[in-house]
């Protein structure tokens, strides 16, 4: 018996077969193209997104040598943000998805801000106006698709996030919904009223006929289509955010617990409980997961929008190095940075800045700068905006992060981690598996169909693989943190057109 534990992410799908002591037995993997057709726009396929899962899991299985008649759940997480919106009668997509990154309504965020309507989304929604969200996303495919808004209207229409979408397309167009993690994402949500606003559907001129069901994160929703799915009927018990998903399996159940996911961006959340946290002037209140019977649980959050894309960059954009692995040594090669800061705001701002004019910038070069300089630089700044999110979370919102539970991708990287250990001054805890958001959908599928008793087995099944403690002197820190801080201030609002 196994759980199809499904990550679409943005730069790729990943699943991971579950069994029923939560081991991984079986891997599967498939990258997602991405274009960007303009700068600052950011698109997807949304076919190849749906075609990428199902490929992915098939691949999965053909690695543990099992069939499609062995799974017993699938769990979806999903790149949150990123949206689509399709004909309900064909399933065909009106555009393609814009990710998550995008920047294009970046000018209706401005105008909405102008008009004094940001402290009412904060208190309404958690989130802050900024294009990174879904609302605004949807409401301009529909400006922008012939007939769209008409067809919205007649109610021809479907919006989601990729949640949404791929649980449409795998159960041949009979399930729409969304979980409330992902629902929490898109501005148009009520966190304390657990639905959707009809206020902020106003605001944002999005349709309600548009929206999907809200359901909690774990339970069984629906069952894929054999025609679609494998030839099997495999029930969809689970759906959640990509961030959440990681910070479940990180096993951060209680308030205070922290995580921090290196991927394509990162995202620090931690864990709040059930009472929904007060308004926030730079962090994002969020969902962290629903399940099934229980009152929701919340989180804050720092979403911080480059960093793995950043150390992207450095490879297929400049071409410094060849692979990501090639940074650690790179950056450990120098006794220090030299005074060269990378700030990565190649997709503007995340928390606690939110600036989308905001532009990538490197500074503090002279001609001994070289290519370890730049690994380093772009490193640091990984763990420099971490900072960032952190110091605010005790400043603004009173929560002290005493430890950071670390995962993804750039979680494998050493000398990051003794160097986010060092600036922040906390321990850093890397757990053995680091494909948390994966695992994070595997384990509410298995709590939802009972192959898993509870989070207490699930929390006892978290394995330490490494910790790192700060060993950097606190007048070093400061110094590095305030030239960061000197750097940050010369990429602000440099798009102003």
């Amino acid at each position: 018996m196994l759980v199809a534990a499904v990550d679409q992410g943005t730069t790729g799908t990943t699943v991971c077969l579950l069994d029923e002591e939560a081991a991984v037995v079986g891997r599967g993997y498939r990258t997602v193209g991405t274009s960007f057709p303009r700068p600052g726009w950011v698109e997807q396929d949304p076919a190849e997104l749906l075609r990428g899962v199902v490929d992915t899991v098939a691949a999965a299985l053909a690695d543990a040598g099992r069939a499609p008649s062995d799974l017993a759940a699938m769990g979806i997480t999903n790149q949150r943000e990123t949206t689509v919106l399709w004909e309900r009668r064909t399933g065909r997509p009106l555009h393609p998805a814009v990710v998550w990154q995008d920047r294009r309504t970046a000018d209706v965020c401005e105008r909405l801000a102008a008009a004094g309507h940001g402290p009412r989304v904060q208190e309404r929604t958690g989130l802050v106006l900024d294009p990174y969200f879904s609302g605004t996303k949807a409401a301009w495919v529909l400006d922008h698709v012939d007939g769209a808004r008409r067809a919205a209207a007649a109610g021809e229409v479907a919006f989601g996030t990729v949640d949404s979408w791929l649980v449409w397309g795998l159960t041949g167009g009979r399930a729409h919904i969304t979980d409330v993690t992902n629902a929490s994402r898109t501005m148009l949500f009520d966190l304390a009223d657990g639905a959707w606003s009809a206020e902020m559907c106003d605001l944002l001129d999005v349709p309600a006929e548009l929206l999907a069901e809200v359901v909690p994160s774990s339970r069984v929703y629906a069952e894929t289509d054999p025609e679609v799915f494998l030839g099997v009927r495999v029930p969809i018990a689970a759906v959640v955010g990509d961030q959440q998903a990681a910070l479940f399996a990180q096993a951060c159940f209680e308030p205070g617990q922290a995580k921090n996911t290196y991927g394509t961006g990162s995202f620090v959340l931690v864990n709040t409980g059930a009472t929904l946290p007060a308004p926030q002037s730079s962090l994002l209140r969020t969902v962290a997961f629903g399940l099934d019977g229980e009152s929701l649980t919340y989180a804050l959050e720092g979403a911080i929008l480059s960093t793995g894309s950043a150390v992207q960059w450095l490879r297929d954009g400049l071409g410094v190095i060849s692979d990501a692995e090639q940074t650690a040594a790179l950056a450990a090669s120098l006794d220090g940075n030299d005074g060269v800061y990378f700030v990565p705001a190649l997709a503007g701002l995340g928390a606690p800045h939110w600036d989308p004019r905001a532009r990538g910038t490197l500074v503090g070069l002279t001609r001994a700068t070289g290519r370890a300089h730049l690994a380093r630089a772009v490193l640091e700044g990984i763990a420099y905006q971490t900072r960032d999110v952190v110091e605010e979370m005790a400043a603004g919102a009173g929560v002290t992060v005493t430890q950071l539970r670390a995962d993804g991708g750039a979680a494998r990287n050493p000398w990051l981690m003794q160097f986010q250990a060092d600036i922040l001054g906390v321990e850093v805890d890397v757990p053995e598996n680091i494909e948390t958001t994966a695992l994070g959908s595997g384990y509410l599928a298995g709590l939802a169909t009972g192959v898993y008793a509870g989070r207490d087995e699930l929390d006892a099944r978290r394995r330490t693989a490494a910790r790192y403690q700060p060993a950097m002197g606190e007048d070093q820190r400061a110094a590095l943190y305030g030239q960061w801080l000197r750097a940050v201030e010369r990429s602000r609002d440099w798009d102003r057109g």
